[in-house]
């Protein structure tokens, strides 16, 4: 399944979440995956800090490697950030009336994602705690 076809299905799945241009972001994350790499999840969103703002779409990937946040800029380039397990500090859920937040702490910055519909928390967190505690396991049998 392609990147695109999890962002849509999640969008279908949570239609209160403000998303906008989520083909075009998912094509950089295309552009960035590896061939060995494997997507468990996506979805999409606003990055920042505050749920009035809505113009900062980004897409979220899961993948068994690494979690990737990418969004197509409007007329030029692109913004892309690959966060590695190594790297990951946590997870912070944060509901509100309408939308929830994430908070994914790294150990270089705080990644503030807004406007996510708040019934879709529970899977979001679940999925991107599994991958970490999977990529843990995985590490430290070596």
């Amino acid at each position: 399944m392609s990147v695109y076809q999890y962002a849509s299905d999640f969008k279908k799945r949570y239609p209160k979440t403000i998303a906008w241009r989520i083909k075009k972001h998912c094509d950089v994350v295309e552009a960035h995956i590896g061939p060995d790499e494997v997507v468990k999840y996506a979805f999409a969103c606003q990055k920042n800090p505050h749920s009035y703002e809505i113009f900062r779409t980004f897409v979220i990937v899961v993948t068994d490697k690494r979690i990737i946040v990418a969004q197509k800029r409007l007329l030029f380039g692109y913004l892309f950030i690959s966060v590695t397990p190594d790297l990951y500090n946590d997870l912070r859920v944060i509901m509100g009336i309408i939308w929830g937040k994430l908070c994914i702490d790294t150990v270089k910055e705080v990644i503030m994602l807004s406007n996510i519909d708040k019934d879709a928390l529970p899977e979001i967190e679940t999925t991107i705690t599994q991958m970490m505690m999977d990529w843990k396991e995985e590490n430290a049998r070596d």
